[in-house]
């Protein structure tokens, strides 16, 4: 099984139900994703880090360094540093917190971000487009540059939209409907 092919199965396994539920967005929704179910386990780590590290190196974006809104991105960025680690161009990771440190710094980008980075913005999931930027808005109030949006999946419903008309392209390496066609009836 190809690694895309192997992503979407644990995904529909492990993150994927269907009922009645209230998004992050505040939309209702018959099908949740609850990506952290995957991105946290060893198997999901293992895939998402070549898999996303590839599809980084496929765009044109040249970044020093990747992350996103805590907690979604944290481990989909973690694992991309990691399986970029003996590259030729290994790529630091950070957090952008929901809300500045109250004490010591009072940092709101924490980990080796620094000002001039040129930066892929990662989302676990996309819906609204929200959580990507806000991640964005922190990322150039610090000094950083955003090349683009990584997501792990699109959820098709208007937020990769809503980033590419803020001028920030995406890369979803799934898409809810791979997901829905994965599980059981």
């Amino acid at each position: 099984m190809s690694g895309h092919s192997a992503l979407i199965a644990l995904l529909a396994a492990r993150s994927a139900k269907r009922g009645q539920f209230t998004l992050a967005s505040g939309k209702q929704s018959t099908f949740y994703i609850d990506a952290r179910l995957t991105t946290m386990s060893p198997e999901g780590l293992s895939t998402i880090g070549p898999l996303a590290l590839t599809a980084l190196r496929q765009t044109e974006w040249r970044v020093d360094a990747i992350g996103g809104l805590t907690l979604g991105a944290d481990p989909i960025a973690y694992a991309i540093s990691y399986a970029s680690a003996n590259s030729d161009q290994p790529l630091r990771a950070f957090t952008v917190r929901k809300e500045p440190k109250a004490h010591g710094t009072g940092k709101l980008i924490e980990g080796p971000f620094w000002q001039g980075d040129h930066v892929a913005v990662i989302e676990d999931v996309i819906t609204t487009g929200g959580s990507a930027i806000r991640a964005i808005d922190a990322v150039r109030a610090a000094g950083g540059v955003v090349a683009g949006v990584l997501a792990l999946v699109d959820r098709e419903e208007g937020g990769r939209q809503t980033i590419e008309k803020a001028g920030v392209p995406v890369v979803a390496l799934v898409t809810a409907s791979q997901i829905l066609n994965a599980l059981p009836i």
